[in-house]
């Protein structure tokens, strides 16, 4: 399951659209320790945002979460991720298109990868969702920290139209379904 040599941390890889996003929704989850927004599953070794916008390396937009198992379980973290944005959308979140916004699950064990599947396959049974889930499931070969400027991007942001008109929304949903999971004093 990825977790660290003294059993207190774990990390967990998801791309859901935009990391700017998932990184807000995430951020405030009580267990989450921290979130790196970053690339995962392309072919150019330490990418620039402004290469994986191009579409062009296969880079996927992801967060790195790293996480108390004893406070919050990967399971907990895969149903924060279904929600955090759309499953069905192949290669886009909203506006934002490309190969580089794709829903994917970078597992980085075997255990991660099993509950992934399963809760994948469990979701689209439950008739949750309309249209089948793309979400794609791969083994997490090498994630690259993004730029400075895109870490903790809503947190330092959060005025900019972007942040105001898209992720704001998306953040009172999140809140809203995770009331009692959510960090103190949020």
């Amino acid at each position: 399951m990825a977790i660290s040599k003294d059993q207190k941390t774990a990390t967990a890889v998801f791309g859901g659209g935009c990391f700017w996003c998932t990184e807000a929704q995430f951020q405030e989850l009580d267990g989450v320790l921290k979130v790196e927004s970053g690339f995962a599953g392309g072919t150019v070794a330490n990418p620039t945002y402004e290469q994986v916008c191009t579409g062009t390396t296969g880079h996927a937009e992801v967060i790195k979460v790293t996480y108390d198992p004893a406070k919050v379980s990967y399971e907990e973290l895969l149903q924060a991720f279904w929600l955090s944005h759309d499953p069905t959308q192949l290669n886009r979140q909203g506006n934002d298109v490309g190969t580089q916004y794709r829903s994917v699950i970078f597992y980085n064990s075997e255990d991660q990868k099993e509950k992934a599947t399963l809760y994948k396959k469990k979701l689209q049974e439950s008739g949750a969702y309309d249209k089948p889930i793309v979400t794609e499931i791969a083994p997490l070969t090498t994630f690259y920290e993004a730029e400075d400027y895109h870490q903790n991007y809503y947190n330092q942001n959060g005025s900019q139209p972007y942040c105001t008109f898209v992720i704001k929304p998306k953040l009172e949903k999140f809140r809203k379904a995770f009331a009692g999971h959510l960090k103190k004093g949020l």
